[in-house]
Order: structure tokens, then C-alpha cells, then sequence
């Protein structure tokens, strides 16, 4: 009896690191297969960290177009820096950020922000991001508004720490492709991405392509600006290019409610009957009839 339980315990431990082996295989090759498709979509659009900051407070629970309208009204007022946001008016910031949404929380959140950078780091994002990753990400969500994936967006794309940032669409793509349930905690779905991803960014010629797209990339790929061109380490910049793609998916292809998965580069890799499949299917039935 003793001996039967230990094997399939044994047994189960190796499913295990099989399962996770074969999933890590598959998201290097979705890495990969979006890049040569598309190229670099030059994440995150701005033109200082501060920006950056900015529109990680702003992006959340909106449409990416909303925050454009938004820091056009605060870039007009010359509003895009720590020193402006500390000493505008909570109403008057409220009413330049209204377009992104949740307007009144979020002129709250910048503002205690510029307080807590104020108050620890002596109002510099140099002191800020010099220290340890995990330091700043503890620090981070702490602050009141602030949830994993803002914090994350700050830390990589401002700072350019290497962490993975995981959002919806990563969620949707991973569950559809049965690599991991919608569900999975945050932190484990970021640590298998860091996980798969380690060894593309070990490998400094890979990490360093950048090829030039094999077909039309999605509208999500921003022009090149100041921060998504600025140096950083292999590791942050294999986070940072694969989350951009997997914001083009998710956006143009794995969709919420009619995914069109035909067209989707990651398509061959998409398991027979996933939820993504089942939801074409059933609107194809329905459109037949």
C-alpha cells in the first residue's frame, strides 16, 4: 500500500514538471511566433517615466484610446511632470483626466503617488528606481489604488525592472490555449511567464532581434517614442515585447466574446475544443441559421 501511494505520488510530480515543461516550450514559441509576424510594438508610448506613471494610473479599467485623450488634456497644460501634478488642484486635475474614466480615484491616486515619491525618495525617480525590485514592488502595493499590474507597469516600463505584467488578455489567451485556468492568481501566472521567458533572454542574440515583421502589424504597435526605445536589460525588454504582443492578440483576436481565432497568428497552436474554439463555433452556428 505504502509502495503504491509513493508511486502515484511520484507519478503526479511528474505529470507535473512534464505539464510545465510543455507549457513553458509553448509560450517561448507564442513569444516567438508574434514577433517574427508583427516585430516590436514599441511599448510604452511616452516621452518621460513620469508619463509612464501617469498612464499606468490612467489605463486602469479603460480603453487605451480614453488615456490618450487624457494626456493630450495634461500634456497641453503642461501638467506631464511630479512638480505640475503636486501643485494642480484635485478638481482641476479631475476635470483633464475625466475622459480615461473613474476620473476622481485616479487624480486622488497620482496625487498620493507624487506624496509618497515626495516623502521617501526625496521627489526623484532616479532614488526610486535604483532600488531592488522587489522593494519598490512591496512599496508600491502598499499605496492605495495601486493593484499588481499598475504596479508592474511602473516597474517595467518605467523603470525597466524586470517583471512580467499580466493583464486580461494574457489571462484570456492562457485559459483559451489550456495553458492555465482565467482564474490562476496573479503571481503564479507572472512567474510562469518569467519562468518561460528566461531562457530567450539569456540567449543575448535572441534577446537583441528584433526582425522585421512577416505580415501587417496590428494597430496596437505604437511609433517609436523616447521610453520604448530607451536602453534596458534583455530580460525587461523580452517582458516588455511580449506583453505589447500579447495586448495585439487579445485585442484584435482573442476576443472577449467573438474571438477570431482564423486569423490569429497563434491559431496553430489553439487546442481543439478550447472556450475560444466553442465561442466561434457557436457564433457560426448561430449565424447559419
Amino acid at each position: 500500500m505504502k509502495v503504491a501511494k509513493l508511486r502515484r505520488v511520484v507519478d503526479r510530480a511528474v505529470n507535473r514538471s512534464s505539464n510545465r515543461s510543455r507549457d513553458d516550450v509553448q509560450i517561448r514559441t507564442f513569444y516567438r511566433t508574434l514577433l517574427a509576424a508583427w516585430g516590436p510594438q514599441h511599448w510604452w508610448p511616452a516621452h518621460t517615466p513620469f508619463e509612464v506613471i501617469v498612464g499606468s494610473f490612467l489605463t486602469q479599467n479603460t480603453a487605451w484610446t480614453n488615456v490618450e485623450r487624457a494626456l493630450a488634456n495634461l500634456r497641453a497644460a503642461n501638467l506631464l511632470s511630479l512638480e505640475a501634478i503636486r501643485q494642480v488642484p484635485l478638481p482641476e486635475l479631475e476635470r483633464l483626466i475625466r475622459p480615461s474614466g473613474y476620473f476622481r480615484q485616479k487624480a486622488q491616486r497620482l496625487k498620493t503617488f507624487v506624496a509618497f515619491l515626495d516623502g521617501r525618495y526625496a521627489s526623484s525617480l532616479d532614488n526610486f528606481f535604483t532600488q531592488p525590485t522587489n522593494l519598490l514592488r512591496e512599496q508600491l502595493l502598499g499605496l492605495n489604488g495601486i493593484g499588481p499590474e499598475t504596479a508592474d507597469s511602473i516597474l517595467l516600463y518605467a523603470g525597466n525592472h524586470p517583471v512580467f505584467v499580466v493583464d486580461a488578455y494574457t489571462r484570456r489567451i492562457l485559459d483559451r490555449h489550456e495553458i492555465l485556468p482565467q482564474k490562476t492568481r496573479y503571481e503564479e501566472i507572472r512567474q510562469v511567464f518569467e519562468r518561460s521567458l528566461a531562457p530567450v533572454a539569456k540567449n543575448k542574440k535572441e534577446a537583441r532581434t528584433r526582425p522585421k515583421p512577416e505580415s501587417e502589424s496590428p494597430s496596437t504597435a505604437h511609433q517609436p517614442s523616447p521610453m520604448s526605445t530607451s536602453p534596458r536589460s534583455p530580460t525587461a525588454q523580452i517582458y516588455n515585447e511580449m506583453h505589447g504582443l500579447i495586448v495585439g492578440v487579445g485585442k484584435h483576436y482573442c476576443k472577449k466574446a467573438k474571438p477570431a481565432c482564423d486569423a490569429c497568428p497563434l491559431k496553430p497552436f489553439l487546442p481543439p475544443g478550447t472556450p475560444g474554439q466553442k465561442v466561434r463555433n457557436r457564433d457560426a452556428s448561430r449565424s447559419e441559421r
